[in-house]
């Protein structure tokens, strides 16, 4: 299989050489010290869209059991009542000028919040440089998407200086980094014995939905569903357990030709709770034989920074794989550039 013909941006290689980025983003993080006092901070919101935004949901599941201060991730225009002077909004917009999240920051500035952004430059940095706020650079010219840990990482790291959250997990990453490189002639080549890409044959003429736990796989489910759509031109749905069983779980009745042409992905970490671990194999049961699959992938490593990064990096390859199933170039977006220019042409 020649897929590379489909590949000419390469997206291949961003995927291959993800370990390496996991470590130059944890130089920048480390290379970097705040400015101001973060003393008296008692709230944390992550401002940031698609590709950006992820990297906040990624943090928020990596310090849930860590972090001393309330996280939350915002995606749109403006920020909760409560966001004030004893708030960090942290802004990331990979290119600099996402509407959403500038718009976030001059939220922010308006109220008074410490700030801090990051981003390979654009108007979010030189709106920070015009406020003295904190500006963590990072590099630029690949597709949002495929900087997971540039837009996250420097993030966590400066969370963690600013003693918003009580543990390093910096070994954790650099551990990762190094699984994720022994894991690379696995992963990087359309075989059968590959599991990203036999996951891939599976899924990719269906309309995949992933579930996780809302504590940790939640945030790699979303992942998963937005890789999935962006490179593999496909939709996908996610959700998370124990809500699902709240309400979507009784969806799986009515209009059974389109369930059958549904499958499942169940994201399973061994630290999730118990009962979310047996709410999903009895769900699992339930369901049946009404979609057209159910697949498990958990996770491996010791961390938890460990087990989701390698959640997160097999969903990327099985985005991949879905979309040279397809025959369609991964890297392109054409949709979101087009809606981009419709919406300037509205400024």
């Amino acid at each position: 299989m020649d897929f590379r013909k489909l590949d000419p941006a390469d997206m291949h290689s961003q995927i291959v050489n993800f370990p390496e980025q996991i470590e130059a983003a944890l130089a920048i993080g480390e290379g970097y010290d705040p400015k101001g006092d973060f003393s008296d901070i008692s709230s944390v919101v992550i401002a940031g869209m698609g590709g950006s935004g992820i990297g906040g949901d990624l943090i928020r599941a990596l310090t849930v059991d860590s972090a001393n201060t309330p996280i939350q991730v915002v995606r749109d225009y403006r920020l909760p009542a409560w966001v004030d002077g004893k708030t960090l909004v942290i802004c990331v917009s990979y290119s600099g000028n996402t509407e959403e999240t500038l718009s976030c920051l001059k939220d922010a500035i308006n109220r008074g919040a410490k700030v801090a952004g990051i981003t390979s430059g654009g108007e979010m940095e030189s709106r920070l440089n015009d406020v003295d706020g904190n500006v963590i650079k990072i590099p630029g010219g690949n597709p949002p998407r495929a900087s997971l840990g540039y837009v996250s990482i420097p993030a966590l790291v400066f969370l963690q200086k600013c003693d918003l959250t009580d543990k390093s997990i910096n070994k954790d990453l650099q551990d990762a980094s190094d699984r994720f490189k022994q894991l690379r002639d696995d992963f990087s080549e359309p075989s059968d014995s590959n599991p990203t890409f036999a996951l891939a044959k599976t899924v990719y003429d269906s309309v995949p939905i992933i579930y996780g736990d809302a504590r940790y796989t939640g945030a790699v489910a979303l992942r998963w569903r937005g890789q999935l759509e962006e490179n593999g031109k496909m939709v996908a749905f996610h959700h998370t357990l124990p809500e699902m069983n709240h309400n979507e779980i009784v969806g799986y009745k009515n209009n059974p030709d389109l369930l059958k042409r549904m499958g499942i992905i169940w994201l399973i970490d061994k630290d999730q709770h118990e009962r979310t671990t047996l709410r999903q194999s009895l769900t699992r049961k339930l369901i049946g034989e009404t979609v057209c699959y159910q697949e498990e992938v958990r996770s491996r490593g010791t961390s938890l920074a460990e087990r989701l990064l390698y959640l997160v990096h097999f969903g990327d390859w099985v985005s991949y794989w879905c979309a040279v199933l397809h025959g369609v170039d991964p890297t392109p977006v054409e949709r979101i550039e087009s809606l981009k220019a419709k919406l300037a042409e509205n400024d």
